[in-house]
């Protein structure tokens, strides 16, 4: 977590100074972590969270869960729904690496959260599936209005817990290093970035194929994957690129019980 912290774009750094100017004593920052710090040792700390994706879902008239938070793609100036989705992300990954002891709350209750998660997942998909009138969904005497707002509902803390629980499952059975694990960290934000042409081509390529869904997604995968690795092998990984992206390269270090870092 603390590697994943250290790796600051300019506008981050940025921020940070920003803050820092604001708030030259740290007081207001003190405050804000015990704020938070409440918020996260309550067990109803995802339900609080997703209050403002909620809203802003059902305030979306176009919204529908398979939708997610909708993607900044259709212009150059960010969407509420994007700002508030992924700022809020950003903001609580921000103070959990100043009080990195609250993660281990995450390792704790990583069962619970995978079951509830699990849970609200597949009712995602049966209001989905009732909305679009997909072949085999059950008929629920309830408007396409009402659908909607219960979908959203559930589908904010969802996003949450199912964060919470991911980041739990990796605490509690991946916390020691390996190569593997930290190379595809390193190169993750270089494939996020250069994905959208590469599985679109193909997404474009298989349209016309009338194979299982699951089928063309495991094409996807296998074609996709390899250059990408490539690409930030070759172009990226030992180049001024990488250094931008990712900071400086961190050295190996064994974590202590739980793998968070306290030093």
């Amino acid at each position: 977590m603390g590697q994943i912290g250290g790796q600051k774009s300019l506008s981050v750094s940025t921020l940070r100074g920003a803050i820092v100017w604001f708030d030259p004593s740290g007081t207001g920052r003190a405050a804000l972590d015990g704020v938070f710090a409440r918020i996260m040792r309550n067990p109803l700390a995802p339900l609080l969270l997703a209050i403002p994706i909620g809203i802003a879902f059902s305030l979306d008239p176009r919204w529908i869960n398979v939708m997610g938070v909708r993607t900044p793609d259709q212009s150059l100036i960010t969407n509420v729904q994007a700002w508030i989705g992924f700022g809020i992300a950003f903001g609580v990954g921000w103070l959990l690496h100043r009080q990195v002891d609250l993660l281990r709350l995450l390792e704790r209750r990583w069962l619970s959260h995978l079951l509830i998660a699990l849970g609200l997942i597949l009712i995602s998909f049966v209001l989905v599936g009732v909305m679009t009138s997909a072949p085999g969904a059950p008929k629920l005497p309830f408007s396409f209005a009402t659908l909607r707002l219960v979908s959203a509902i559930l589908y904010a803390p969802a996003i949450w817990i199912s964060s919470f629980a991911a980041i739990g499952l990796a605490l509690r059975f991946m916390s020691g290093f390996s190569p593997t694990r930290r190379y595809l960290a390193d190169a993750s934000y270089w494939l996020y970035l250069i994905h959208m042409p590469i599985v679109m081509t193909l997404q474009v390529a298989l349209s016309q194929r009338d194979w299982p869904g699951l089928i063309k997604f495991a094409i996807i995968l296998v074609v996709a994957i390899p250059p990408m690795l490539a690409s930030y092998h070759l172009l990226v990984r030992f180049t001024f690129i990488g250094a931008v992206l990712n900071g400086r390269r961190a050295e190996k270090r064994v974590l202590p019980q739980g793998g968070i870092a306290t030093a």
